[in-house]
């Protein structure tokens, strides 16, 4: 069996963006420039929150993947929030 492995929106979750929305922000040159489906996250930190806590050592450390993609391994996020509902028992 592979090991499941995690992109940042899907920790995080994602906002969706519409097609309109899209057109909008291509023609300003900024923001999503393509439609994308909304993505609930399983933890209730924003992205900014997840990387100061990898880098402080709070949260798992990322796989670097070929093509500058960057995930986690499920095991990893799952075995942090086994420890972290030890600490609240």
């Amino acid at each position: 069996m592979t090991e499941r492995l995690l992109r940042i929106a899907q920790i995080c979750g994602q906002r969706g963006v519409s097609e309109q929305e899209a057109l909008i922000n291509k023609q300003r040159g900024c923001g999503a420039r393509r439609p994308r489906p909304e993505i609930a996250g399983l933890l209730p930190v924003s992205k900014s929150t997840w990387w100061a806590g990898v880098k402080s050592g709070k949260f798992p450390q990322p796989i670097k993947l070929p093509g500058r993609v960057t995930v986690w391994r499920m095991s990893d996020i799952e075995a942090w929030l086994d420890r972290q509902a030890g600490e609240v028992n």
